[in-house]
C-alpha cells in the first residue's frame, strides 16, 4: 500500500511538469539542518512535506549517529553545543554544552573517540567517549579553518582538510599529535578514505575536481586529480562497496566516482548548490541539500532525474535518514 501510494503521487522534476514517478520508500523521518535558521527540518518521507522544525543552536552544519544508533547528534557551531535527537521519532533527547565550535564531527570506529573540527578557531578537538559522556582529551592546533574529518578504519588516524590554508593534516589519535601535513588544491573540503585505508579522496571547493592521495606510507603522495565539476565539496558512498558520490556545488551536479579505477562513471543534475547527501537503503536515490535554493532534492540515479524537491529552511546543509545505504 505504501509503495502504491508513492508511485501514484505527482512528482515535479526540476524545470518540468508534474509526472508520475518512483520515489524512495522510507520508514523514518528525513532530517535537514538549516544552518542560518538554527533549526532542523523534519520531513515526512511518505507525503514529502516538512512536519515541523526543531530549534537547535546557531549554525547547525553537520550531524552524526552515535555508535549505539540511539541518538543523532547535531553539531551547533556558533552555540558551542550538541543536540541529541531520536533518529526514529525526531524527539529531542538532550543538549550538551561546552563543545567548542563543533563544525564537523566524527566517531572513531572503535567507539572510543569523538572528534570535532573547530572551523572558526583553527583547532581539532579529541574527546574520549564512554557511551554517554564526552571528556576533552586534547585540543590540537592545526592551520586555518579545519573543515571536514575522516577517521581510518583502525581508529588510529584523523584526517582533516584545512579550508583556508589549502592543506590536509593527519593526526595520530593515540598521541593526539600531528603526523604530517601536505599542500592541496584550493579550498579543500570533504574527505573520503577507501575501506583499505590506502587511498584518500579530497574535494576541492575552490577548484573543479577531487584530488587523490596515496596514504599507505609514512608521507602522503598525490596520485592524480579527477575532474568532476566546479565546487567539488561533499562525499557520500553509494553503498555498493565500490563507488562514492561527490557534490559539485557550483556546477550543480553530482559525480559518481569508481574508487578502484579513480574515474567518474556517471553524473546527475543537482540544482541549487548541492551540498551534503544521503543515499536510500536500496542505493537508488540520492537525497541532497540544495544549499542556495532552500530545498531538499531527491535524485533517481537510474533515470538521472530530479524526482522531488521539498522546501526547507535557510542554507540547508546536513541531511540524514535512518533508512540509508551502508557507508
Amino acid at each position: 500500500m505504501l509503495l502504491a501510494g508513492l508511485l501514484a503521487m505527482p512528482v515535479r522534476a526540476q524545470g518540468g511538469p508534474a509526472t508520475a514517478a518512483a520515489e524512495p520508500v522510507l520508514r523514518h523521518p528525513v532530517f535537514v539542518l538549516n544552518s542560518l535558521d538554527a533549526d532542523v527540518s523534519v520531513i515526512d518521507p511518505v507525503s514529502w512535506t516538512e512536519l515541523r522544525r526543531i530549534p537547535t543552536g546557531k549554525e547547525p552544519h553537520h550531524l552524526y549517529l552515535t555508535p549505539d544508533e540511539r541518538s543523532l547528534i547535531v553539531a551547533n557551531a556558533l552555540s558551542d553545543s550538541l543536540t541529541f535527537l531520536d533518529p526514529k521519532t525526531a524527539e529531542v533527547q538532550r543538549t550538551v554544552r561546552g563543545i567548542v565550535d563543533p563544525y564537523q564531527l566524527q566517531f572513531s570506529p572503535d567507539m572510543k573517540w569523538f572528534v570535532t573540527a573547530a572551523n572558526r578557531l583553527n583547532h581539532v578537538d579529541i574527546y574520549r567517549w564512554d557511551g554517554q559522556e564526552l571528556t576533552l582529551a586534547k585540543r590540537v592546533a592545526t592551520a586555518r579553518t579545519p573543515s571536514h574529518l575522516w577517521i581510518d578504519s583502525k581508529s588510529r588516524t584523523v584526517y582533516s582538510s584545512m579550508q583556508d590554508s589549502d592543506e590536509l593534516v593527519a593526526i595520530d589519535l593515540q598521541t593526539q599529535t600531528i603526523k604530517w601535513r601536505t599542500r592541496t588544491g584550493p579550498m579543500p573540503a570533504d574527505v573520503f578514505v577507501t575501506p583499505d585505508d590506502r587511498t584518500l579522496f579530497l574535494g576541492l571547493t575552490g577548484g573543479d575536481g577531487v584530488e587523490v592521495f596515496d596514504i599507505s606510507g609514512a608521507e602522503p603522495r598525490l596520485l592524480k586529480k579527477i575532474p568532476t565539476g566546479k565546487g567539488a565539496h561533499a562525499f557520500r558512498t553509494a553503498g555498493d562497496g565500490r563507488h562514492v558520490y561527490v557534490s559539485n556545488r557550483v556546477a550543480n551536479t553530482i559525480s559518481k566516482i569508481d574508487w578502484q579505477s579513480q574515474q567518474v562513471v556517471a553524473s546527475y543534475p543537482a540544482p541549487g548548490g548541492p551540498d551534503c547527501m544521503d543515499v536510500s537503503a536500496d542505493g537508488r536515490y540520492i537525497l541532497v541539500t540544495s544549499r542556495w535554493a532552500r530545498k531538499l532534492t531527491v535524485i533517481d540515479t537510474q533515470t538521472r532525474q530530479v524526482v522531488r524537491q521539498v522546501k526547507v529552511g535557510k542554507s540547508p546543509h546536513g541531511v540524514w535518514t535512518l533508512d540509508h545505504a551502508r557507508r
